[in-house]
């Protein structure tokens, strides 16, 4: 599988993070987070794979985390609710993700993927 970079094309950060892909000739694929959102089953074999907690997930900073007072509510959620919901609107889920056979890297912070990434 080749890196997938999903993001969200209007999104600075995502910007910084493909421009840090291009940079270091890391080759991947794009994938838009609205058009193309993750389905359940990919949310699931990430979220495992990530080693991740579910919060981790949310894009808490997002309109529409706050639209739907998801802070006071994720607490009642089961996973499976909460992957439900995340997969039900890609603008739930914290972005950039770079999925590989190897990684999946949540949001961008880009001393931890030169560390990652090598």
């Amino acid at each position: 599988m080749k890196n997938v970079l999903i993001e969200y094309p209007k999104c600075s950060t995502c910007k910084k993070a493909k421009k840090f892909l291009e940079d270091n000739k890391i080759e991947f694929v794009e994938r838009n987070i609205v058009t193309q959102t993750p389905t359940i089953q990919e949310l699931r074999e990430w979220i495992s794979r990530s080693g991740q907690e579910i919060k981790k997930w949310f894009n808490t900073s997002g309109l529409k985390y706050k639209e739907l007072s998801l802070k006071d509510k994720l607490a009642r959620m089961t996973d499976e609710e909460k992957i439900a919901l995340l997969a039900s609107d890609g603008m739930l889920i914290k972005r950039p993700l770079l999925v590989s056979d190897k990684k999946i890297l949540i949001g961008f912070k880009e001393d931890i993927w030169k560390d990652l990434l090598g």
